[in-house]
């Protein structure tokens, strides 16, 4: 029942069980050079940030403060964007406005000038 390293067809891969970190070709070879009673290569916790860390708090606390200024922009901008709609607003009013009473002065402009034209086609007939 025992397997021995021949039976498997790979050599040592059944050796105490060990884990290691490798984080490149260099690390491989210092793992393959060390001598077999050290258990940890490379510790897991130099590999690995710990989530709970207090370097973690400070990366948070700088997220919030970039979300809050770019909440406070955003409120800035479209505070913005609704004033010039009012104020496009009031001042198209207004446009419209005079339009009208242009359009007035000149329908009456018209009328005087068909009136104009008449009284010069009357004058011309009676001098002819």
């Amino acid at each position: 029942m025992t397997h021995s390293s021949q039976d498997t067809g790979s050599p040592g891969i059944h050796e105490d069980g060990k884990l290691y970190v490798v984080d490149s070709i260099n690390d491989l070879n210092k793992l393959n050079l060390c001598p077999a009673g050290s258990q940890r290569l490379f510790p897991l916790e130099d590999k690995i940030p710990a989530f709970h860390s207090n370097s973690g708090n400070g990366n948070h606390s700088l997220f919030l403060v970039g979300l809050i200024i770019v909440l406070i922009v955003s409120l800035a901008l479209v505070s913005f964007v609704i004033f010039l709609v009012v104020q496009t607003g009031s001042r198209m009013d207004d446009v419209s406005r005079r339009l009208t009473a242009e359009g007035k002065d000149i329908d009456d402009l018209k009328k005087i000038n068909n009136m104009i034209v008449k009284r010069l086609n009357q004058l011309e007939s009676q001098q002819n």
